[in-house]
């Protein structure tokens, strides 16, 4: 997950508000310090800065995704509990992860997918799209209507691999918090339908 922060930087960087910020501030530099240099020197202050709160926000959002789930992986995806989670192994070293549990409350018929992931260096060989065909498999087995994911903007390739999948896009809303309205962080929802399948 830490490997989104920079495409997260940029994001947000690339946000009119950001710019607009960015701009002035260079602008009233300049006109006030009657050189180039001061601003210039502010600019990259303020940007080291910036990407240093950003790199912060993120890594709190990874501690608590890591402290829903993934600090026992044993009790949050407990088979008994309608869950599993998947571990693809390569050279004695884990390579991916997946795993799915029951949605919201459990009443839906739905599974969420959750934790899907494949370290960079292990990419393009077919491992998340094994995991995510083992994760739907396991759905299918257990007669639930659908799987559901979120993903962020910012993970293009997971976006791509669920449409690959066959992940349809349900919907998008920006992320309900101070920080994601300000960084207009934009979750997409996909769900794959198993009972038109």
């Amino acid at each position: 997950m830490s490997e989104y922060a920079p495409a997260l930087c940029l994001h947000v960087l690339r946000q009119p508000w950001a710019l607009l910020a960015l701009g002035c501030t260079f602008c009233l530099l300049l006109a006030s310090a009657r050189s180039l240099l001061l601003p210039v020197l502010a600019l990259t202050l303020l940007l080291a800065l910036a990407r240093h709160l950003l790199g912060w926000a993120w890594s709190t959002y990874i501690d608590r995704c890591l402290g829903d789930d993934l600090r026992d992986i044993g009790a949050a995806y407990a088979e008994s509990a309608g869950a599993r989670f998947w571990v693809a192994e390569a050279d004695g070293r884990v390579v991916g992860t997946v795993g799915v549990r029951p949605a919201g409350d459990g009443g839906t018929g739905e599974l969420a997918l959750k934790r899907m992931s494949v370290r960079k260096d292990y990419r393009r060989l077919g491992i998340a799209t094994a995991l995510g065909r083992a994760a739907l498999a396991f759905a299918r087995q257990r007669g639930c209507r659908a799987v559901v994911l979120n993903t962020l903007m910012v993970q293009h390739e997971a976006r791509a691999l669920y449409e690959r999948l066959g992940f349809r896009r349900h919907r998008r809303y920006v992320l309900p918090s101070a920080y994601g309205r300000l960084a207009n962080c934009t979750v997409t929802t996909y769900r794959y339908d198993l009972l038109e399948k």
